[in-house]
């Protein structure tokens, strides 16, 4: 495994495409690659094909062996700061949204940079795209922000269906949490109304096709961002689909979960011998009545089709792109927003603090009708460890669980084919390494005459051109925060702490290159480098103005501190 090796002559010759990729795309704006941008919600490590999961996504694994597979790719370890440094490439803390802001603390948002939502300082790469002659569409889960000026249609994206909560029913137009009074869908800045046949995967890649149609004949290059609500809860998916996974999950968490940590390594995603942990938490799946082995194994059934289902539409868009001639001149990204879930909310071993509501507005939970019209699914936890196998943890948690997730990237530009790479990159990397790809100037902290946020990620087009081989340096420390769960990288290495997910009150340190399931805690090996990391971090605190979490702080808490609607 690792990054593909460059000889001289890659060197030379990768040098040479890029310089005739950058003059070709600067020369004419009509010239420039599209860019397809595509967010599935709470994936998992492991849950699709190329990266050892049983569950079929042979058009994501289509894109893989088209382009390169990054195993060692990082992201915030919730929604909506991902989402926020996706799209701007920066770090969560002076974008607006270090957190979701339904779990930002009354003390926190006193301050003007932890309102939860995107900042005015900041611009997107949608703005950016847009002002180099791009059309720009956006189609899904937003979660930025939804008065008019923080929608998708005022940071520069052109036309856009946007649920701007932080999920909602995938049928029909109705909420998924009593937080919210009801699902909020916006169409192009205005209140949208769902068609009577929605299903979330279908209808934004529907709405996908029909922006770039629309458009199809002034042959402008186009920008489509496309954040599914696959896979995160309510777990939902068409019967056909989830019936493809009948019996897969009968054996339970602990053989699936090694069974994809076998077909990862023999696919070059982890390194051979990875050991795991059992996460704290998981259920004995022996300890079971088989009337709850058959419940978690049938979510886990409707999981997959969702995952399915998902990447069956996102093959509709590239057959689509296929037929119009677009495709060969398409880059592809595929990634998720951060690990996956593991909420308890519902569970048939125990009471679930959500059932009242369930049966308030008339949400179903049995296992006749599982993932399909009028029911609320949720995998939980020791189900979560399968979709994060073999890492530890998963959303929320500063572990690699939460934290790593699979990217893919192909399309023109990308020289590596069917390959995969184990460099360290983080998710405010995308940003001007889409914008190095197309030939585009970063706007250094300048944009409409106004000061910016300046993009703090790290363009590695030139790795993705075959000119450099290292993303980031090994001295360069990348700092990372969370509702108190921290984390430091640099190098081939990490310092970890959960605050509030684990109630931890000691750092770890861990070579997640050779360790990702994070099982050989190194602090007292190799003190020294533990102390320099902890002095990093705090340096990194400091630069970026994050916060202290107040005394006695919880999540769910907070989210729920409004009281059910």
């Amino acid at each position: 495994m690792g990054a593909p090796s460059l000889s001289k002559y890659c060197l030379v010759s990768g040098i040479f495409f890029w310089f005739l990729v950058l003059g070709t795309a600067q020369a004419q704006t009509g010239d420039r690659p599209n860019v397809v941008l595509i967010l599935a919600d709470d994936l998992g490590y492991t849950d699709i094909s190329p990266f050892g999961s049983e569950i079929s996504t042979p058009n994501i694994a289509r894109l893989a062996a088209e382009g390169l597979s990054f195993t060692n790719y990082h992201t915030a370890a919730n929604c909506a700061p991902a989402r926020a440094m996706l799209l701007t490439g920066v770090d969560s803390h002076r974008n607006g949204v270090p957190n979701i802001p339904e779990a930002i603390p009354p003390e926190q948002m006193e301050f003007d940079h932890y309102q939860g939502v995107l900042s005015n300082g900041v611009v997107t790469l949608a703005s950016l795209l847009q002002d180099q002659g791009y059309h720009t569409y956006m189609t899904g889960k937003w979660h930025l922000g939804h008065t008019p000026e923080l929608l998708p249609s005022s940071r520069g994206f052109e036309r856009t269906i946007a649920m701007a909560d932080t999920g909602a029913d995938n049928w029909e137009q109705r909420t998924y949490l009593p937080i919210y009074d009801q699902a909020h869908w916006y169409a192009d800045g205005a209140e949208h109304t769902l068609p009577d046949d929605f299903y979330s995967s279908e209808y934004f890649i529907d709405k996908t096709i029909e922006f770039i149609a629309s458009n199809e004949a002034d042959e402008k290059p186009f920008f489509a961002y496309v954040p599914f609500q696959a896979v995160h809860m309510p777990v939902q998916a068409p019967k056909e689909f989830s019936d493809k996974y009948a019996g897969v999950y009968d054996e339970g968490w602990t053989v699936m979960r090694e069974k994809r940590r076998i077909a990862a390594e023999e696919a070059g995603i982890i390194p051979e011998g990875t050991q795991t942990i059992v996460t704290p938490g998981t259920l004995e799946w022996e300890s079971l009545t088989e009337e709850q082995k058959a419940h978690h194994a049938r979510r886990m059934e409707v999981y997959a089709g969702m995952v399915d289902a998902m990447d069956m539409h996102i093959g509709r868009l590239m057959d689509y792109l296929q037929s119009i001639g677009e495709y060969e001149d398409t880059i592809f990204i595929f990634t998720s927003d951060n690990g996956a879930e593991g909420s308890p909310l519902i569970s048939p071993t125990a009471q679930s603090p959500l059932d009242q509501w369930f049966s308030r507005v008339g949400y179903e939970t049995g296992i006749d009708n599982l993932g399909e019209r009028g029911s609320w699914v949720a995998i939980g936890p020791s189900n979560a460890t399968i979709a994060a196998s073999p890492l530890a943890f998963y959303k929320f948690h500063a572990n690699e669980g939460g934290l790593r997730v699979p990217l893919v990237m192909s399309g023109p530009g990308i020289t590596q084919q069917g390959e995969l790479s184990d460099e360290f990159a983080f998710v405010t990397d995308l940003t001007p390494t889409i914008l190095g790809l197309l030939g585009i100037d970063d706007h250094n902290g300048k944009w409409m005459g106004e000061t910016v946020e300046p993009i703090m990620g790290s363009d590695f087009s030139d790795f993705l051109f075959g000119a450099a081989e290292q993303i980031h340096t090994d001295a360069e420390p990348i700092g990372y925060e969370l509702g108190g769960n921290s984390a430091l990288f640099k190098g081939d290495h990490k310092i970890v702490i959960n605050s509030e997910e684990q109630n931890e009150t000691e750092w770890h340190l861990y070579n997640i290159k050779i360790d990702p399931g994070e099982t050989n805690d190194l602090k007292n090996e190799q003190p020294q480098l533990f102390e320099e990391m902890l002095e990093d971090y705090q340096n990194w605190s400091q630069a970026n103005d994050v916060l202290p979490m107040p005394e006695g702080y919880n999540r769910g808490r907070a989210i729920f501190r409004g009281g059910f609607n």
